[in-house]
């Protein structure tokens, strides 16, 4: 069963949206997402962080460069907003895994801040 949530605004100490665009412009396909993320497995632990690197990550919606969870699940998202995302295994690495950073059948939960539209 495919199954993706976002849950708006991330329950926890980081900041609420700043954007006064937000909830008012949705990034639409072919444009590049300018996003800062934080990865995590259900237990908590983290495998990966934009925010640690201080660089943000880009890719095109609607173009497959991102997994099917982060495809749906930023299409959701506003400008501005910073969101929480969980994926099932089937809307991210599936019963492969990402051999010694994400386990095979993995739920994963990112901390999505969508920060500019090219």
């Amino acid at each position: 069963m495919a199954w993706c949530s976002v849950l708006r605004p991330v329950l926890s100490s980081f900041a609420l949206p700043r954007s006064i665009l937000a909830g008012r412009t949705f990034p639409k396909k072919g444009q590049t997402c300018v996003v800062h993320y934080i990865g995590m497995l259900q237990n908590g632990k983290k495998f990966d962080s934009s925010r640690d690197r201080n660089k943000p990550f880009k890719f095109k919606i609607g173009h497959s460069e991102v997994i099917k969870g982060w495809e749906e699940g930023v299409a959701q998202m506003s400008l501005g907003q910073r969101a929480k995302i969980t994926c099932t295994p089937d809307m991210a690495y599936g019963t492969t895994g990402h051999p010694g950073v994400i386990p095979p059948n993995a739920t994963l939960i990112f901390d999505v801040e969508l920060l500019k539209l090219e």
